[in-house]
């Protein structure tokens, strides 16, 4: 519900006084706008607003919000916002990652902050590339991907980001591009929503180190063929005419299918409320990659008790049953022993 005491804002109003310095042609830029022009219809106020990041390109946004904000340590911005959020559940508490930050040396941390469902929203701006340090390869890039690091080809398989957070039980996951604000808005607004750990993978095209990554699935000609629009509670088609749709075989996997030959009715029914992640996980798997017709949307939106609650129910049932703690008491509590002076 909108608090009516929140000052109308613009977009202007969420926009600091810092020059915004990605590389022209960024795609973190219209994620950027996206954004500032959402949070004046959220009814929230900057003031209980934070932005938490890492390092990495991405990792630039709090300076460009009027809002509070931090600029952590590589990988550990779910773990500072984890703090943030269950000590002041009044603050709304975004999380600005990419790829490389999020999935490399902060994956245990982004792992533990959706399986715990934390109240956060995190963004992974996901480019398949690290840009700050120049075109290295990160955890998505494709196998066979030839960068600074991999002169020869990487050889390693690449993170899954959707199918990650399902693994981790993220109780709120979905997909967006930064090639239509409309539905970055949408589905920021959703994420926001949501009560617990909200995860976003967004495709963010790097357009100095890997250049046009999503253009297959994301290119305005490309779209309507390759883009699978998640819809709760409609059937799962796609194309300009609607003529594709996923359908589930007799051996349990989902694949793709023309409408007219397998029929309306064998079509799948989006369930994102659906509390078995299974079948949301197999429609993360439906694509080898961004070449391929890709689903897009909202995979999965279920309730949880949220963490911060549960710890501060604990922390009171057990002030009810033992009275106030004494801190004293228990640093001399267990094993204790005292270290003699010198001899004299």
């Amino acid at each position: 519900m909108t608090d009516l005491a929140v000052p109308t804002t613009t977009r202007k109003d969420w926009a600091s006084d810092q020059e915004v310095r990605w590389c022209p042609g960024c795609g973190d830029y219209s994620i950027l706008a996206a954004l500032q022009m959402l949070l004046p219809e959220l009814g929230v106020r900057r003031e209980n607003t934070v932005f938490v990041s890492g390092i990495g390109c991405a990792a630039r946004f709090p300076y460009y919000m009027q809002t509070y904000g931090m600029h952590t340590i590589h990988g550990r911005a779910p773990a500072i916002a984890t703090g943030l959020a269950v000590t002041r559940p009044d603050l709304d508490v975004w999380v600005v990652t990419g790829d490389g930050d999020a999935l490399s040396i902060g994956g245990n941390h982004l792992i533990h902050a959706l399986r715990r469902n934390v109240n956060i929203t995190i963004l992974l701006f996901n480019n398949q590339i690290y840009g700050l340090t120049k075109g290295q390869y990160s955890p998505t890039s494709e196998v066979g991907k030839v960068t600074k690091s991999t002169p020869f080809g990487s050889l390693d398989t690449p993170f899954n980001p959707i199918s990650l957070a399902l693994g981790a039980e993220a109780t709120f996951v979905a997909r967006t591009h930064d090639m239509d604000r409309k539905h970055m808005q949408e589905t920021f607004r959703r994420a926001h929503e949501h009560r617990g750990a909200a995860f976003v993978e967004i495709y963010q095209n790097c357009n100095v180190f890997n250049d046009g990554a999503f253009e297959r699935i994301t290119g305005r000609d490309q779209r309507a063929d390759m883009l699978i629009p998640l819809v709760h509670g409609q059937p799962i088609v796609f194309g300009a005419e609607g003529q594709y749709g996923v359908v589930m075989g007799e051996d349990g996997q989902l694949r793709i299918a023309p409408v007219a030959e397998v029929g309306v009715e064998r079509v799948l029914v989006h369930d994102e409320h659906r509390d078995d992640p299974g079948l949301a996980f197999a429609l993360s798997r439906l694509a080898r990659g961004p070449f391929e017709p890709t689903p897009i949307g909202v995979f999965r939106d279920v309730e949880r008790p949220e963490y911060g609650e549960a710890m501060t129910r604990q922390l009171l049932e057990a002030q009810e049953r033992r009275g106030p703690g004494d801190l004293a008491a228990l640093l001399a509590s267990g094993g204790t022993w005292e270290v003699p002076g010198p001899a004299h």
